[in-house]
């Protein structure tokens, strides 16, 4: 299928509005309920792998102050120049997720409203990666639209693409990289809206 342009232009427009981004979302923590489950899953001082960190900006900050390590990966310059500045004990890498290759496993691995800026066959080849980076029986949560197709969004007077799989194919891509799934909420009311997906990696 073809792409609106703005597909392409996710990272730019991240490096260019992050000190906005981040004013705007740091302290508009809606969507906690999810990434409070997600944290209370962990076991003590585990180690989480933040894919599209952004800012650290509610969500790493919370994960961090519950006593979890955070590596924090973005494609954003700017986002991780900012996570190194507030959270300097943690570990933040400049890299895009779709090429990821860290050569290490964790505990958790979280791709909060990041995901769901890759184009769709980006998403497909993601699976593989979540599975090359998941220690048995490590988590993985992530957020996707609620059917197949793409939606734009606006931040800052710009279109911000956004696009999803169809349910069933998330599910299929879950059990064919050896995750449970354990909870799936559409559209959930008391996060925002959010469209999440929470699995487990089998032993």
């Amino acid at each position: 299928m073809s792409h609106h342009p703005s597909a392409d232009q996710i990272v730019d427009l991240y490096d260019r509005h992050a000190s906005i981004w981040n004013k705007l979302r740091a302290n508009h923590f809606i969507d906690n309920k999810w990434i409070e489950r997600f944290a209370s899953l962990l076991t003590p001082s585990a180690n989480v792998l933040d894919l599209g960190c952004g800012s650290g900006q509610p969500v790493a900050r919370y994960l961090i102050e519950t006593g979890a390590s955070v590596v924090g990966v973005d494609s954003s310059r700017q986002m991780i120049a900012l996570c190194s500045g507030q959270f300097p004990a943690q570990e933040w890498i400049h890299a895009d997720m779709r090429t990821l290759a860290l050569n290490r496993q964790f505990d958790a691995i979280l791709a909060w409203d990041s995901f769901f800026h890759l184009k769709p066959d980006d998403q497909r080849q993601m699976f593989p990666i979540f599975r090359r980076h998941a220690s048995p029986n490590a988590l993985l949560m992530f957020t996707s639209g609620p059917s197949y197709g793409e939606a734009l969004g606006i931040f800052q007077g710009e279109t911000l693409y956004h696009a999803s799989l169809d349910p069933r194919e998330y599910a299929a891509q879950l059990h064919d990289h050896g995750f449970e799934l354990l909870e799936h909420v559409v559209e959930d009311a008391d996060c925002g809206g959010h469209t999440v997906w929470l699995g487990r990696r089998l032993p």
